[in-house]
């Protein structure tokens, strides 16, 4: 392997292969070294070096030269085989690595590829210059695709797994419904509209919350698009997932509201103390509200990112009355403390019993002994609470068991 044969192999590599010069040197400077170790043995004291502009290798035994002519010999006779496989090991290497490099930078972004295979509910998506993975738990709920389908999904995680890169794609990431928006709608992607927050149940529903900087601009019109034609795309994508676009507002007052549209609210109540905002509603508007399952007010919970606590009027009267009762009982704790709590959103012995102590200390002008004691109180009354709880479940439990082996025929579900 003379001068002029290196520079061909690597330019030729460099070419085919997209791979750095420089790292086709090293690989066949390696090739080279391992062959050597194989004639002198693994012991000796051996370097290579390659001139990059002349392309003629260099073998140095202990420090000292070795004529071409062994080194010639070496390469042809020992090892043309080990020095090959190190070369295309390193090139696959590289390879792999150039490939992690690319796609790592795309972390977070959409990606289009085709249905390759499914093994065991897991899809493997042909991305092109490498095949990504889409696990179940990736996977949009009820969504199916087939073999050679079109899919759309984002990158989560890139991995060296050996010579190859692992590419781990999500179609349920509230990620998704972020780049669909700005490949949707223009003025997001010009940075006109912008998505402030974002939660998202994936195959079920997503609230999106976005402003303007333009006055002129209405951002959740923009989003709509006109007929819906651009929110359509969208929801088409994600499997006719529904979308809600929230107007975004600094104020909590505002903002809250606008993220349980569309049930209508009465008045907002901040707790921060707690991060809790209390919410009433009218009896007819409640349900709407909490949603199916308390979808509604969960998504919202997130999107505000602030706990949501919905309730009628008549519900809060009865809530402050039996919290100031409950927590008036505490020793140390005096009516007007009591109903400071209540006033700061604290309605329970688990909200009690993680108060922070100076607060306490601040709303009752107690000493830090005297938080201390109380606080202790209030978290073995939530611990009995909840103690009382497990058993009234499995109590509830075993008599729906003995109603079941009462009636013939009935089942219970376990």
């Amino acid at each position: 392997m003379n001068g002029p044969e290196v520079l061909r192999i690597v330019d030729a590599i460099h070419r085919d292969k997209h791979i750095d010069k420089e790292i086709v040197f090293e690989g066949i400077e390696q090739a080279i070294l391992s062959a050597a170790k194989k004639h002198y043995g693994e012991e000796e004291q051996l370097e290579v070096h390659i001139e990059r502009t002349t392309g003629n290798p260099t073998l140095l035994h202990d420090a000292v030269g070795v004529s071409s002519e062994i080194l010639g010999d070496i390469l042809g006779r020992v090892a043309a085989q080990t020095a090959k496989q190190v070369i295309i090991q390193k090139i696959r290497e590289a390879e792999r690595d150039a490939l992690y490099d690319e796609y790592m930078a795309m972390q977070g972004q959409i990606v289009n590829g085709t249905v390759a295979s499914y093994v065991g509910g897991m899809a493997n998506i042909n991305l092109g210059k490498v095949e990504g993975i889409l696990p179940k738990s990736e996977q949009i709920p009820g969504e199916s695709h087939r073999v050679g389908d079109r899919v759309r999904a984002i990158i989560i995680d890139v991995r060296k797994v050996g010579t190859r890169v692992k590419i781990v794609l999500s179609r349920v990431h509230a990620d998704l419904v972020r780049r669909l928006f700005e490949l949707e709608i223009p003025e997001i992607a010009e940075r006109i509209v912008e998505i402030r927050s974002l939660a998202r149940e994936a195959g079920y529903r997503s609230k999106v919350a976005v402003s303007c900087i333009d006055l002129k601009v209405d951002c959740v019109g923009a989003c709509v698009g006109v007929r819906g034609a651009r929110i359509k795309n969208i929801v088409e994508e994600l499997s006719n997932e529904r979308i809600d676009i929230v107007r975004w507002n600094d104020s909590l007052q505002v903002l809250v509201p606008n993220a349980l549209q569309p049930a209508e609210v009465e008045d907002v109540i901040l707790c921060p103390m707690l991060g809790r905002v209390i919410v009433l509603a009218r009896e007819d508007q409640l349900s709407l509200a909490i949603g199916k399952r308390g979808q509604n007010v969960r998504l919202a919970s997130r999107l505000v990112g602030w706990d949501i606590e919905i309730m009628t009027r008549a519900e809060l009267d009865d809530q402050l009355e039996n919290s100031v009762a409950a927590f008036s009982g505490i020793p140390g704790v005096t009516e007007e403390l009591a109903e400071n709590l209540v006033a700061q959103g604290f309605f329970s012995y688990d909200d009690l019993s993680i108060i922070e102590p100076d607060q306490l200390g601040e709303l009752g002008g107690l000493t830090p002994e005297q938080c201390d004691s109380i606080v202790a109180v209030a978290d073995e009354e939530a611990l009995r609470l909840e103690k009382q709880s497990e058993i009234d479940k499995r109590l509830k439990h075993q008599r729906q068991q003995e109603i079941g082996r009462d009636e013939p025929g009935a089942t219970v579900p376990v």
